[in-house]
């Protein structure tokens, strides 16, 4: 039986890691192709697009992985059935166990990676690429806006400076944001400077002025400045608390533990909530996945549409488990009491599985031992009747 356990291991791992290496692929090329701009309006290089669009696959690893573990071990148990390798090994006597167990390790290791990946992988994806959005952020206007042209990184944003010098200066700045519908501004300056502190970057403006604008048929604001700083962080949308570590960037001692004056933690204490169970209830799945399988179709099964109809069951279920996990983990945010639903879930799906195996294990050892029975009784029955009735005697 060892030897039948280290057969199904390897055929499952192997199934699970190139699903997992085709399902990754498929999501990188999908955020690459989301992220081109960073190329084409940006300036940035080909390289950095990579590195960008890699830091957000492991934020994605908690879906990833168990439905690679599902997909896998389903297509590992329907190919052991289509070769009636299953139905060799029920009829050698193993029990749906001999199939469980290396399905179960797997699921265990897939668990610990998806661990490792929330406490460590992810936070650290995210803050690096928090750092590389800040850089392209700086380097939008030190790169990418050319002397003389007009340049629009966002709707509603355009740039223009009549010259750059030698050491990045920009010189003669025009910025015209209209992203408020309520309010219209330009910034008119002589000189700008990227300055960059900790983990934001600013474009400092020097001897200009700002026109605003708030109604169209009124006269327009003029205000001049000596300087006059403005947060690139400003250019894309951001959360209450900006400049603070968001929920999923943070390692686990900061996220339980935030700092008491935190603006982040204040305005989103739900968010801190719902990541730290988050954290904890998505090892579950794959466990929850993995009894799935053996409860639905751990079983030899001799024809194919009951076969088909279990493999579709199995993977219906698992997907709404996890669909279920996850609005669930939304409704945490906002309501503490939808915790137990979201434990629920996948331990609820380990406890259902587990009494269903029970139960074929009962019905297949009743089955069995009938059997024994009836043959054990037939021999002495046919035994008896040989021994008492007399024998034909053949005519010469």
């Amino acid at each position: 039986m060892r030897i039948l356990s280290k057969y199904v291991f390897r055929q499952a791992v192997s199934s699970f890691l190139l699903i997992l290496c085709s399902l990754t692929g498929i999501v990188w090329i999908a955020l690459a192709l989301r992220q081109f701009n960073v190329v084409t309006s940006q300036g940035q290089d080909t390289w950095m697009l990579i590195k960008m669009t890699s830091l957000a696959v492991p934020n994605l690893m908690a879906i990833i992985a168990p439905f690679s573990l599902l997909i896998g071990a389903l297509q590992t148990l329907n190919r052991l059935n289509t070769d009636s390798e299953l139905i060799v090994l029920s009829a050698a006597g193993s029990t749906v166990w001999t199939v469980a167990r290396p399905l179960l390790l797997l699921a265990v290791l897939v668990s610990i990676f998806l661990a490792l990946v929330a406490h460590f992988a992810q936070p650290w994806s995210m803050r690096t690429l928090r750092d590389y959005l800040v850089q392209v952020r700086s380097d939008l206007l030190t790169q990418v806006i050319q002397p003389g042209r007009f340049s629009s990184p966002e709707q509603d944003l355009m740039f223009h400076i009549r010259d750059r010098s030698a050491d990045g200066q920009l010189l003669g700045l025009v910025m015209h944001d209209t992203r408020d519908k309520q309010q219209s501004q330009t910034y008119l300056a002589e000189h700008g400077d990227i300055v960059k502190q900790d983990e934001t970057a600013y474009l400092v403006m020097s001897n200009g002025h700002i026109i605003r604008r708030s109604d169209a048929d009124g006269p327009p604001q003029i205000i001049a400045f000596d300087k006059y700083v403005v947060d690139l962080d400003r250019f894309e949308p951001q959360d209450s608390g900006s400049g603070e570590l968001k929920p999923r960037e943070r390692y686990w001692s900061e996220l339980v533990h935030p700092a008491s004056d935190s603006t982040m933690f204040k305005n989103n204490a739900g968010q801190f909530r719902a990541e730290i169970h988050e954290r904890l209830v998505s090892p579950l799945y794959p466990l929850a996945f993995a009894f799935l399988i053996v409860a639905f179709v751990g079983q030899a099964r001799s024809t194919r549409s009951s076969r088909m109809q279990s493999l579709v069951l199995t993977f219906l279920l698992g997907a709404g488990c996890r669909m279920a996990g996850l609005a669930l983990n939304s409704a945490v945010s906002r309501n503490p009491a939808m915790l137990a639903a979201l434990y629920g879930v996948p331990i609820g799906a380990i406890v259902i599985s587990l009494v269903m195996i029970k139960r074929m294990d009962r019905q297949r050892s009743g089955v069995s031992l009938f059997g024994r029975l009836s043959d054990t009784v037939g021999s002495a029955a046919a035994s008896l009747v040989r021994s008492v009735m007399p024998r034909r005697k053949v005519a010469p």
